[in-house]
């Protein structure tokens, strides 16, 4: 749960600015194409070329690994392009962070950790497809990183991929077996200055009554033929990928053609999975329902327990005259509700149509910190401006709400718990001192990490950035 600003002398400073610049590196999405694992290759060895890049501006080597002095300025373009801030952020910093990032690296091939090439090519397909529906066009992205050509803009976004996720993967081996025990919780809080105590920002518990309007058998069956007219083409010869970018109604996959990688851990919901895991390589479905809509699946490959599928989405639409019904039928709810008929969290179980509240009362669970407390000052925009002038217990009039995928409903908000800025309070916030406790514990592994790997490495730094003040010692003093 995010703090309001006060000193904070217990935790590790070292390496809350790791995680601070942590969580500022960029970001990849998911990968879409899958091959047989392999153990990610080593980088070669520098050779005589290596060498004589130093002229051309390597500032520092990890391992196997060079930093040049571009690097640290495409770093913060990088940054910029996700509308973070960098001020504040010096060239030393920055090329702290890129030296973890080298590091873990370098160890992670050490150990073995498995990076398919083919991995990061999918993330990076993604990865270019989401930058050109945003910027415009290829040539307008490769113009925004200041490259020449698209081959030199894929070799870095490349190299960039590959280092993140043998970071990502690094770290998580990292942390994973650090756990916390209650012991070590209250040892944790005991020993916080009460002048340093953290301070919670003001937080909110919201819960919601959904209604959808009902869709009719007439436009159910609309889309149901209108797939089937689909699968049909496709076995005649017409592209399933060029169907789908240009008449899914999925926004997370239309781009790509429909594409998604998954596996029986993947969270996809229930009836998608079992329709995708009994079909054929080269099979279509058959139209089938879930709560986003009616599908058809196109299984591409499969690969063991892994399964490579595009998929078009379409949503039978909604007649005007089932969104009066539906507001109507809110309508009604809360006048029940506020004449005391009911309360909110029975009528949440008895008339919400949304399954993942309804059954703890229309209790909403905050995405970011798996509790039902949301801090006003983070949460979603659009959620905030529906609560935050209710009185705790006050109901909503009826609000439409339409989400990613253009679908209506109508639904009732209530504000069913106020918690005023309060210092930290062991028994009332457990769970987030608890948090912050584990977070503890995690920067310390990583800092004995570090001090452990950084002794046994080949680090050289060069020129000026040897006036560093870094807070790892990568100068070894």
């Amino acid at each position: 749960m995010p703090l309001k600003t006060r000193s904070m002398k217990f935790i590790n400073k070292k390496m809350a600015f790791a995680l601070c610049l942590l969580m500022l590196a960029t970001t990849f999405v998911q990968a879409q194409e899958i091959i047989k694992d392999s153990v990610a290759a080593k980088p070669e060895k520098m050779t005589t070329s290596h060498k004589r890049q130093k002229i051309d501006g390597v500032i520092a080597t990890v391992g196997d690994y060079n930093v040049l002095d571009s690097d640290i300025d495409k770093s913060f373009l990088e940054m910029s392009s996700q509308g973070t801030s960098i001020a504040g952020i010096s060239r030393c910093q920055m090329l702290g962070k890129l030296l973890e990032d080298r590091l873990y690296a370098h160890q992670a091939v050490q150990d073995s950790i498995i990076v398919t090439d083919d991995e990061v090519k999918g993330k990076m397909e993604e990865q270019i497809s989401y930058m050109v529906e945003q910027i415009g066009s290829m040539e307008k992205v490769i113009k925004y990183f200041k490259k020449s050509n698209e081959e030199d803009f894929r070799t870095d976004l490349f190299e960039i991929i590959k280092m993140n996720r043998l970071t990502s993967e690094m770290q998580k081996k990292i942390v994973d077996g650090v756990e916390i025990t209650p012991e070590e919780v209250r040892n944790f809080f005991k020993k916080i200055p009460q002048n340093e105590l953290p301070v919670f920002g003001a937080e909110m518990e919201v819960a919601q009554i959904v209604i959808e309007p009902k869709i009719t058998d007439v436009e159910r069956q609309k889309v149901i033929d209108r797939l089937k007219e689909f699968k049909k083409e496709v076995q005649q010869g017409s592209s399933f990928a060029t169907k789908a970018v240009l008449y899914s109604e999925d926004p997370g996959s239309r781009v790509n053609g429909g594409f998604y990688k998954m596996n029986r851990k993947t969270p996809f919901v229930k009836e998608f999975k079992d329709v995708a895991f009994s079909l054929a390589e080269g099979e279509i479905s058959e139209p089938f329902e879930t709560t986003f809509g009616y599908h058809i699946i196109y299984v591409e490959k499969i690969r063991g327990q892994e399964v490579d599928l595009r998929h078009i989405l379409l949503i039978p639409q909604v007649s005007d005259q089932s969104l009066k019904d539906a507001k109507a039928k809110a309508e009604q709810i809360r006048t029940r509700i506020i004449n005391k008929e009911i309360s909110f969290a029975d009528a949440a179980r008895a008339e919400s149509d949304e399954k993942e509240t309804r059954n703890n009362g229309g209790l909403l669970v905050n995405p970011k910190t798996q509790d039902t407390h949301f801090e006003l000052t983070k949460m979603d925009p659009t959620l905030y401006s529906q609560v935050s002038n209710l009185k705790e217990g006050e109901v909503s009039v009826p609000q439409i709400d339409v989400d990613q995928a253009g679908r209506k409903k109508y639904k009732l908000v209530t504000v069913t718990n106020r918690i005023e800025q309060h210092t930290a309070d062991y028994s009332k916030d457990y769970i987030k001192i608890k948090d912050l406790a584990l977070k503890e514990k995690q920067f310390n592994a990583i800092g004995k990490w570090f001090d452990e790997k950084i002794k046994e490495t080949y680090i050289q730094i060069n020129g000026e950035y040897k006036n560093c003040e870094f807070t790892n010692n990568w100068l070894k003093k």
